[in-house]
């Protein structure tokens, strides 16, 4: 379907622009993801710090017949035009978050793409003027959901993750 206002499509969602400062992410069908579990999950990192992009509501569409997670719009900027010192310093301000995240109980579990799910391999870490942001929470996993165990295994996967995301964000 022709969405207007289109931004972006993942492998299950669309995400249309509602203004200049929110977007709408569209739950259309089966989505393999659930509106409210994902805006818990938002709403419980935007409450531990300004790491993940922001909650703003949930709403319906009529226009297009569809539910939506409603959250601040982010203007991602290219980081390769920015010095390597500047680049540390910024990733050691993400991994410092990321870890505040995870010692509070959230787990992105989508910092890299899978190499057979389409984009660029870190295309739901951006950078913006305020720094770097996490995008789209739908696989993420709270601690208290899923229990001790399986975080730890997340957790794991994502601290290599993060180390990739090192080396692809300073060296590129």
């Amino acid at each position: 379907m022709k969405y207007p206002r289109k931004l972006s499509s993942g492998a299950n969602n669309t995400v249309i622009v509602i203004s200049e400062t929110e977007v709408g992410k569209l739950f259309t069908g089966d989505t393999r993801s659930e509106i409210g579990s994902e805006a818990l999950k938002m709403q419980f990192a935007n409450s531990i710090n300004g790491l993940v992009a922001k909650f703003i509501r949930l709403e319906y569409n009529e226009a297009i017949q569809s539910e939506m997670l409603v959250m601040e719009r982010i203007y991602p900027i290219d980081f390769r035009s920015y010095e390597i010192e500047i680049r540390e310093l910024w990733y050691d301000v993400f991994e410092d978050d990321l870890k505040e995240l995870h010692a509070a109980g959230f787990v992105h579990r989508d910092l890299k793409r899978p190499s057979n799910i389409g984009g660029l391999a870190f295309d739901n870490v951006l950078l913006t003027t305020n720094g770097l942001r996490l995008i789209d929470v739908g696989i993420s996993a709270l601690r208290e959901q899923v229990g001790e165990k399986i975080f730890q295994k997340y957790i794991e996967v994502e601290q290599q993750e993060i180390l990739e995301f090192r080396e692809y964000f300073l060296n590129r």
